[in-house]
């Protein structure tokens, strides 16, 4: 299958370094390229790209506004957002994965980590490598003010899928998560999907943010 790609960049030069890469392909098509959020969600509704890469800093509406109107705009299947940022500690991929990012990447990163990245965020299996998760737990959990979490969909998490959730959000990838547990993966797979199905989330990043959010768990608590 091939995975249709929108690329939200406001520097000319970096949209088509990568139409031009990610062209060479086979498993990918650029259906498009905008310069700023507002395009981007007017090309979205247009083109219904799988996996938009967004960049974060652009005028007139960002990229963390673009996504989280993205997500609003009843768009069906809704494109899953992979954040390019310049930073690792870029004060703003906190905020563009509560507006419903799927996950994010250095723009420095290899050609290889981003076929690969694209292909992990258009399947929802994780947020990326775990020590980026880990480290982005460490550095932007803090920021999200926490809520009292929702008793009756907690409630109804099975004991493995509260403690598979809990390990999502400590960023262990499902071979960690299946070594921890004496589980299997497809076991993990498994509890992972109900667990999305029950809390009503779509893919590992937002299982990060609900964890967090709802203080379940703390950042920096130990693993």
């Amino acid at each position: 299958m091939t995975i249709r790609l929108l690329i939200v960049d406001d520097q000319e030069l970096i949209r088509t370094g990568l139409r031009l890469f990610l062209q060479t392909q086979d498993a990918f098509a650029v259906v498009g390229e905008a310069a700023n959020g507002e395009q981007a969600i007017a090309l979205a509704r247009e083109l219904q790209p799988d996996v938009v890469l967004m960049d974060i800093r652009m005028p007139h509406v960002d990229g963390i506004e673009a996504t989280r109107r993205l997500h609003a705009a009843g768009i069906t299947p809704s494109p899953r957002v992979l954040v390019l940022t310049t930073f690792d500690l870029d004060e703003y991929v906190f905020g563009a994965l509560r507006a419903g990012a799927s996950g994010f990447l250095l723009k420095d990163a290899s050609r290889a980590h981003l076929v690969e990245a694209i292909h992990v965020v258009h399947d929802g299996e994780a947020l990326l490598s775990p020590s980026i998760t880990r480290r982005l737990i460490e550095n932007f959990a803090t920021r999200a003010e926490p809520r009292p979490a929702d008793t009756a969909l907690v409630a109804d998490l099975t004991p493995r899928e509260r403690e598979t959730l809990l390990l999502v959000a400590r960023g262990l990838s499902n071979t960690e998560i299946a070594a921890r547990l004496v589980v299997t993966e497809a076991t993990v797979k498994s509890h992972v999907g109900s667990m999305f199905a029950k809390l009503g989330l779509r893919d590992r990043a937002q299982a990060v943010v609900f964890a967090y959010e709802h203080a379940l768990i703390i950042a920096g608590e130990a693993g």
